[in-house]
């Protein structure tokens, strides 16, 4: 008969959630016990947040130790003020920096107050003043336009009530969508607005949320900089955070600390966390100018859509936005924008592509390339595109064109949000493509 870990389970008086003792080979392992889709195997979320498989065996003995955890949280205190510091309004919106594992399931959701994150890390009380306050609690693939609405409207007040600068948690999953879209939406704000994220939940050992924070506590604090932007890990060790630019920023993978780069631009600045210094990468970023006035501007049309193109595409793909009302498309053309409408069983894409453009439709084309830019003359088939009135977006990228359009869209009437397409507004198009700026890694 072969081992089952819930056997053991049985015998031991213990059940998944609970808090137990493992002894085996002469080793001990303390952790919460997991669901395992293995029956040989038990599984523990030991106390680093870490999972560990076990094989089970003759001999092992297991010790329940501590009743289930799932909702077991961080004591808030009392913030104090000091006031010799500057004032810096956290603004939480949940997503993984402000979750916590859930050791009945071994995932993780969002649970933590930032009063919570500010327990957790006492050392932000001595760079400033923190006000938090809550904006939302979810994870970031369920953020809507709706949400970035109040995200504004929290900043508006954090600004009108003297904040140096506003932290915004947030999940990292749709992160620089919501930095573009706040990118856009606030127009010469007078305060730095950082985006701070985490790739692992804020009470695992192995968390990465306390020197993101920590960073752009000190960015905000030692900076002239007004305007939206990015803080997170510049490498996979502790050394250093990196200050991105709200509208050419990426996460580049799913769970590396390090997950977030600059494409096609550069990294505003490198704030090292031992020393708390801050080292500027770029000069010319925006900075405090109280003679610009700060204007809102947050309306976002919800009909815009974002398509991939692909080997083997089909019209039906492509009228599925004519059938359904949209407004705006974002294309994730090939190369330099291309797309298959050029042979004979690829025109039915073409005919469906001029259909939507026809029926007012905003098409913008990017580069699933993300790296370089898009260019409507270079190539016969580039041209075709454009002569259908398709707006070929220079080096946007395909996420940061879609919150432009939408926001384009909200704001402005068509004639003129097709125009301001490939313009630079905030930061999200550069002049010419710097080879320096390629990171292939």
């Amino acid at each position: 008969m072969k081992a089952d870990y819930r056997e053991l389970l049985r015998k031991s008086g213990v059940q998944e959630g609970d808090f137990v003792e493992l002894a085996k080979n002469g080793q001990s392992f303390r952790g919460h016990v997991l669901p395992s889709a293995d029956p040989e195997t038990l599984s523990l979320k030991l106390h680093t947040g870490y999972n560990m498989g076990v094989r089970v065996e003759a001999g092992m003995e297991l010790k329940k130790t501590g009743e289930p955890s799932a909702k077991a949280g961080v004591k808030s205190q009392a913030l104090k003020m000091d006031v010799s510091l500057p004032k810096i309004v956290v603004l939480h919106t949940g997503g993984t920096i402000a979750s916590r594992v859930n050791y009945s399931t071994g995932g993780v959701y969002a649970s933590f107050s930032t009063e919570d994150l500010i327990a957790m890390f006492p050392e932000l009380t001595r760079v400033a003043n923190f006000e938090p306050r809550h904006v939302a609690n979810l994870m970031s693939e369920d953020m809507r336009f709706s949400h970035y609405k109040l995200m504004v409207q929290a900043i508006q007040a954090a600004i009108r009530d003297g904040a140096k600068g506003i932290i915004l948690g947030h999940g990292t999953d749709t992160l620089t969508y919501t930095s573009a879209a706040l990118s856009f939406a606030l127009e010469n704000p007078p305060v730095p607005v950082l985006l701070v994220g985490s790739q692992r939940s804020s009470d695992r050992g192995s968390s990465d949320a306390a020197i993101n924070l920590l960073c752009a506590a000190e960015f905000i604090k030692q900076t002239d900089f007004a305007g939206v932007a990015i803080c997170m890990h510049e490498t996979s060790d502790d050394q250093a955070c990196v200050v991105l630019p709200g509208t050419k920023a990426r996460k580049m993978h799913t769970s590396r600390r390090d997950a977030f780069k600059a494409v096609n631009d550069q990294p505003i600045a490198r704030v090292h966390f031992n020393e708390r210094r801050v080292e500027y990468l770029k000069k010319d970023y925006p900075r405090v100018d109280k003679k610009k006035p700060f204007t809102v501007k947050d309306g976002f049309e919800e009909k815009v859509g974002l398509l991939k193109s692909h080997p083997n595409m089909h019209p039906e793909e492509i009228l599925f936005y004519l059938e359904h009302g949209f407004k705006g498309l974002v294309v994730e053309g090939t190369g330099m924008g291309h797309m298959p409408t050029n042979t004979p069983e690829n025109l039915p894409n073409y005919e469906a592509l001029k259909k939507l453009i026809a029926s007012g439709c905003v098409v913008v084309m990017t580069a699933q390339c993300l790296y370089g830019r898009v260019h409507p003359y270079v190539y016969t088939n580039l041209r075709r595109l454009s002569e259908i009135g398709v707006v070929f977006a220079e080096d946007l990228l395909p996420e940061t064109a879609f919150v432009k359009l939408a926001w384009l869209l909200g704001n402005f009437k068509r004639e003129e949000a097709v125009k301001k397409v490939p313009e630079n507004l905030r930061g999200e198009i550069t002049a010419s493509s710097r080879i320096d700026c390629f990171e292939p890694e």
